[in-house]
């Protein structure tokens, strides 16, 4: 992992096979503004997910953006547990129906990080702007407190793709490490642009990219959808949590994986 952040574009292919997901509006994290040298090529939006942005404002300087998104329904796969506050997941599959998308990036150590590392643990998939500054600092204390819920046999791996090609510095993770009191089950997950696009695909996570030049100097805002995976030992998908969720909604979801 290199300390100065990617500047390739992230992959615009066509995006994974959809699935039949609730339509729900959630939160959309959006980061604090990170800026590169004037010039500098910026990744482009990705396009053709399945995850549709109804609005965004994203607000340049030092405040923070905030956005809706809405899932589209497409082929059955997938049970939906109805709007937020009924206490379980958005999205649940039984055993074994979806595997879990794999992937290989490097964690804020700069080592080898994948989920298949993991099998034989639950391991929760949330996808994470090391940048942002409203909601992902929030998820990330549920997250802990999913953690510290569960006996300490049973608590889970958590791996956090990172949603900003432009934040992946090694100081940037470390300092999140800190400020946000991370649990030691915590995973960066990050790489080049085509490798972090690659994941976000195959999970139908959209990551809105919008750039302007202040003073000279290109500024990026980062919008994403806020979700979080929960993969059971076997490597299978079994719940989808979009952000605001409980962490004893997820803590019963893990434990009822047995």
């Amino acid at each position: 992992m290199s300390d100065s952040p990617e500047r390739g574009r992230p992959d615009a292919r066509a995006a994974a096979t959809p699935e039949r997901y609730p339509r729900r509006t959630s939160r959309v994290a959006a980061n604090q503004p990170s800026a590169v040298d004037p010039g500098s090529p910026a990744p482009s939006p990705l396009v053709r997910l399945r995850w549709v942005l109804w609005g965004a404002v994203l607000v340049l300087g030092v405040a923070a953006g905030a956005a809706i998104f809405a899932l589209r329904p497409s082929q059955p796969a997938a049970v939906s547990n109805g709007p937020i506050g009924t206490g379980g997941p958005d999205v649940s599959w039984a055993a074994g129906v979806k595997r879990a998308p794999g992937f290989a990036l490097t964690d804020q150590a700069g080592r080898p990080v994948s989920l298949a590392a993991f099998r034989g643990r639950p391991v929760i998939v949330t996808f994470i702007d090391p940048l942002c500054r409203n909601l992902c600092p929030l998820e990330a204390k549920v997250l802990n407190d999913v953690v510290h819920g569960l006996p300490a046999a049973s608590r889970p791996a958590i791996l956090a793709v990172s949603t900003n090609v432009y934040a992946n510095a090694r100081a940037n993770l470390l300092q999140d490490e800190s400020k946000w009191q991370l649990v030691p089950q915590w995973r960066w997950a990050v790489g080049g642009s085509a490798q972090l696009a690659s994941v976000w695909k195959h999970y139908q996570v959209q990551v809105l990219v919008t750039t302007k030049k202040i003073a000279g100097v290109t500024v990026h805002e980062i919008a994403h959808t806020e979700a979080a995976f929960i993969v059971d030992a076997a490597g299978y998908q079994r719940a989808l949590y979009l952000y605001p969720f409980r962490a004893q909604d997820v803590e019963h979801t893990l434990r009822s994986l047995g």
